[in-house]
C-alpha cells in the first residue's frame, strides 16, 4: 500500500499515512473528469457579451443611392453589416452558458480527481495546521520548509479555518478550499495538495461513504 509522509510544521518528517487510489475511486475516467471540468469552467462564463447588430448601429437607414444605373454595385443603407462602422451580421447577445451534470457523475469526478493526485504522488500532508491569527509570513514560512512553495498550490483543510485562509490568500497561485467544498475542477487546477490529517480521514471517510451507497444502490 502506497504510503505518504506526513511532515510537521519545520518541514520534518513525523510519520506515514496508507493510502492509495483506490480509496477514492476503483478507477480514473479521464472523459468524466474532463466533462467535469468544462461543466465547471462553463459554468464560470458570465455570459454578458453583446454587439451591435445592424438595428443598434447609429446612421441614416435611407438606401445610399438608387438600385441601377450608377455602375456601382447595389447598395442599401450605411447600417448594413458588410459596410465599416455597420453592425454585426451575427451579433452576439447574452446568454447563460450554464449546465449540469448528475450529482452523482460530479461526485465521482471528485473522488476520481483525488485518486489521480495519488496516484501521480501530488499530495502532502501535513499534521497540523493551526495559526492563532493571520499571518502570511508563518504560512510562507511553512510552504517553503515543506518544499512546495513553488507552483500551484490547493491547501486543503477539515472544516473552513478564517486564520488559515487569511494567512494564504495573498501568496501567488496558493487558494484554500475546506475537505467538503472540493471539485473536480479545484483539484486539478493545482499542481500540489498541502492536506491536512483530519482533512484526508474526512475525504476517505466520504468516499468509502458514497462507495457503499453506490454498492448498495446496484444491488437493488
Amino acid at each position: 500500500m502506497p504510503k505518504l509522509n506526513v511532515f510537521d510544521r519545520k518541514g520534518k518528517k513525523v510519520g506515514t499515512y496508507n493510502v492509495e487510489p483506490t480509496d477514492f475511486a476503483p478507477r480514473i475516467c479521464k472523459q468524466l473528469l474532463h466533462d467535469a471540468v468544462v461543466m465547471y469552467q462553463a459554468n464560470w462564463r458570465q455570459g454578458s457579451h453583446r454587439t451591435k447588430s445592424r438595428s443598434d448601429a447609429s446612421g441614416s437607414n435611407r438606401k445610399l443611392y438608387r438600385q441601377k444605373g450608377t455602375g456601382n454595385a447595389r447598395m442599401g443603407h450605411r447600417r448594413s453589416g458588410i459596410r465599416r462602422g455597420g453592425g454585426h451580421i451575427f451579433a452576439r447577445r447574452p446568454r447563460d452558458y450554464s449546465y449540469h451534470l448528475p450529482r452523482k457523475a460530479l461526485q465521482l469526478a471528485t473522488c476520481m480527481a483525488l485518486a489521480s493526485k495519488v496516484e501521480d504522488d501530488q499530495i502532502i500532508v501535513i499534521d497540523d495546521l493551526h495559526f492563532d491569527e493571520p499571518r502570511t509570513r508563518d504560512m510562507a514560512t511553512i510552504l517553503r520548509n515543506i518544499g512546495c512553495e513553488n507552483g500551484s498550490l490547493m491547501i486543503t483543510t477539515a472544516q473552513y479555518d478564517q486564520n488559515v485562509y487569511k494567512s494564504a490568500r495573498n501568496l501567488d497561485r496558493v487558494s484554500v478550499l475546506p475537505a467538503g467544498e472540493l471539485n473536480a475542477l479545484s483539484i486539478l487546477s493545482s499542481r500540489l495538495m498541502l492536506i491536512t490529517k483530519p482533512a484526508l480521514d474526512a475525504l476517505k471517510q466520504s468516499a468509502a461513504a458514497k462507495k457503499r451507497a453506490t454498492q448498495g444502490d446496484s444491488k437493488r
